[in-house]
């Protein structure tokens, strides 16, 4: 019998030392780093939401954070999972969208000791900061490089909806591409969602029907139907959006306007964790490195004296000689 009390308080003993050092997100040590992401979508999506999750993971990795992660589908949970993870003491909550803005304003003075970040917007707060991202700028380049490419003189834009930093980076990357063209048409299209990627492949479709043969697409999750259409048209580019999408389908990828979200995610993260964070619009540009256009190694339609001309007005943007013109604003 002693043997065996002594067997099952031995187990007793060994189980409360594993729960005990066991953490559960908003439990536990106060002096654990606590960050949370917010995402409109999956992070399957090779774009935009994958994109941020690998912030997430490099806020972990570089910072030692705590981190947790929840897609959200309409404002009533942006606002319900914000008040959740003030009330869990989250140091910081990023919520992954312009769509957020109003949610973080509602929510952020409710929780002073968490500091809540959007991206895409200008909304801010004491404790609330945005993310701005200069989009168009290198989709002012991308526009350049596809009008180059461009057989039809025909090119086309697929969003997601339409939200304003979207258009505004169609806007750029049309008035890239006139630069250069100044007879080029670029269509418009919006599939009316982020997450459907049929819809994506049917609207690209109807794009490629209609003559054009570059499709600049930003649609996350949905966009990858864009991919999937001009994969099977087979005479046709498409451009990859907010991540490094090149390999996607690399045969007809002809670039990617990229946002190093796992960069500027670190930047603010740091600044929230060293008690350094200041609120206000952050704005990433060509500059910062954080947004660049990156054309795909694979292919080689981009002509030796197109690339340098693409090169010298990133130099340009860098050093501030150059900005976009007024026709690049929606």
């Amino acid at each position: 019998m002693r043997k065996v009390l002594r067997a099952l308080l031995i187990i007793h003993t060994a189980i409360l030392a594993t729960a005990c050092g066991t953490k559960t997100s908003g439990a536990g040590d106060d002096s654990v780093f606590k960050v949370a992401l917010l995402t409109p979508g999956p992070i399957s999506d090779q774009a935009w939401n994958s994109s941020a999750y690998r912030g997430l993971e490099r806020i972990r990795d570089s910072l030692g954070a705590e981190i947790s992660h929840i897609q959200t589908k309409t404002p009533a949970e942006f606002e319900e999972n914000f008040r959740q993870y003030g009330a869990k003491g989250f140091d910081l909550v990023i919520g992954h969208g312009f769509e957020f803005q109003d949610a973080a304003q509602r929510v952020g003075p409710e929780y002073p000791n968490t500091v809540y970040v959007t991206t895409g917007g200008t909304g801010t707060g004491n404790n609330i900061a945005a993310l701005s991202f200069a989009f168009d700028e290198p989709s002012y380049l991308a526009g350049i490089a596809a009008a180059t490419v461009s057989q039809s003189g025909i090119m086309a834009v697929l969003g997601g909806t339409e939200l304003p930093p979207v258009k505004a980076s169609f806007a750029a990357f049309e008035a890239g591409a006139q630069s250069v063209r100044p007879d080029i048409k670029v269509l418009t299209a919006f599939i009316g969602n982020w997450d459907d990627a049929a819809a994506g492949k049917e609207q690209a479709l109807a794009l490629l029907s209609r003559r054009a043969d570059v499709i600049f697409q930003n649609a996350d999750a949905a966009g990858l139907g864009a991919f999937q259409a001009v994969r099977e048209n087979g005479k046709s580019f498409v451009i990859g959006a907010n991540a490094d999408q090149n390999a996607v389908a690399p045969e007809v990828t002809l670039g990617s306007v990229v946002i190093d979200l796992p960069h500027a995610f670190l930047l603010v993260a740091r600044e929230v964790q060293e008690g350094s964070f200041r609120p206000r619009v952050i704005t990433y540009d060509t500059k910062s490195d954080v947004v660049r256009w990156v054309p795909n190694p694979g292919l080689t339609v981009i002509r030796p004296h197109v690339q340098a001309h693409i090169e010298s007005l990133r130099a340009q943007f860098v050093d501030g000689s150059f900005k976009l013109p007024t026709a690049a604003t929606p």
